[in-house]
């Protein structure tokens, strides 16, 4: 209960009285001792005015009148949620898309991104209430969550902003939400889409690349769908071909068999693109020891990763390597959530 004045508190048993009276016969007002009003929602509220004559009935009548307002207004809000989370996870048939959109008053055509931002599941409150700070939400974009830990942005698109602007806003994002609420967090968006219907497409973009980039780009903040190079290809490759290949690279389990200071030796040197001095010098290490280290994983997988060929053959047989680990430990997580 909610008043103005200890005055306006009305008797329990009038209260009753009066939902009796509406339940039976649908009256939705009431002068007695005070004057009852009654505003239909899915909850009923009952308004009490302390006072009998017109004045006091008047204002209880304006006072339902905006109190039925409001209950309308967080009823399309909670529709438009509803309506967004089906969207998103394809739950809806083309022509109810189209039917429910136009009663919600959300435009099927325009274009639209979708944003997937990951945080600690104990900050997702956070993260909303900053977003929503940040954009025009429930009018033009939309923000919900339908996995715990992950925020979802339907951002709306000018029609002349492109993927630059797009990768602006991921880093405005990721920017304010670590300066602003001191929440890290990881921000990957889907494709562009012209139409509502291609939204849960994009949508399944922004959490394939989320995925790709918790295994093969774990320094990156902001991951661009359309560009997540030959990460996006191993992610899809089957289990059964990555063990044939990673039994041709890796024979005998030499991938289990890498020590640390020879993993790190080999990503710095393919970071600074195969350049031993270069590579030395990142490392603080003589020129001799960092290739001793180079030819100890010569030595236990036959590449000499000095040759951009067989460069490439390790660093891909990494990536798969780290793409069917991944993959286990998914297993197991679903096994313990049975």
């Amino acid at each position: 209960m909610a008043a103005t004045s200890i005055k306006a508190k009305p008797d329990a048993d009038s209260i009753a009285e009066f939902i009796a009276e509406f339940e039976h016969s649908g009256t939705r007002e009431t002068i007695g001792k005070e004057s009852l009003f009654l505003a239909e929602g899915d909850t009923a509220y009952v308004l009490a005015v302390d006072g009998t004559d017109e004045r006091a009935v008047m204002a209880g009548r304006f006072g339902v009148s905006h109190l039925e307002s409001l209950i309308q207004i967080n009823r399309n809000r909670m529709d438009k949620n509803r309506f967004i989370q089906n969207l998103l996870l394809n739950d809806m048939l083309l022509v109810d898309i189209y039917n429910q959109a136009k009663k919600l008053k959300i435009p099927v055509t325009g274009k639209r991104v979708v944003f997937l931002i990951k945080s600690r599941s104990e900050t997702e409150s956070i993260v909303m209430e900053t977003l929503r700070s940040l954009f025009a939400t429930g009018i033009k974009d939309f923000i919900t969550s339908v996995e715990e830990g992950h925020v979802i942005l339907i951002k709306a698109l000018e029609k002349t902003e492109d993927y630059p602007e797009v990768q602006h806003i991921a880093d405005v994002i990721v920017d304010t939400l670590g300066m602003e609420a001191m929440v890290g967090v990881r921000v990957a968006f889907g494709t562009i889409t012209e139409e509502l219907k291609e939204v849960s497409g994009s949508y399944r973009e922004a959490k394939t690349a989320l995925e790709v980039g918790r295994i093969f780009y774990p320094q990156k903040r902001v991951l661009n769908y359309k560009v997540l190079g030959i990460g996006r290809l191993i992610h899809q490759l089957p289990e059964k071909l990555c063990e044939m290949f990673l039994d041709e690279v890796f024979e005998g389990n030499a991938a289990g068999s890498f020590e640390e200071e020879e993993l790190t030796a080999v990503y710095t040197f393919f970071e600074n693109n195969l350049n031993i001095s270069e590579t030395a010098r990142k490392l603080y290490v003589h020129r001799n020891t960092l290739v001793y280290r180079l030819e100890k994983i010569q030595k236990k997988t036959g590449l000499d990763v000095r040759v951009f060929e067989d460069a490439m053959t390790f660093k891909i047989a990494l990536m798969v390597e780290k793409h069917m680990r991944a993959m286990k430990e998914k297993e197991h997580s679903s096994e313990d959530a049975i």
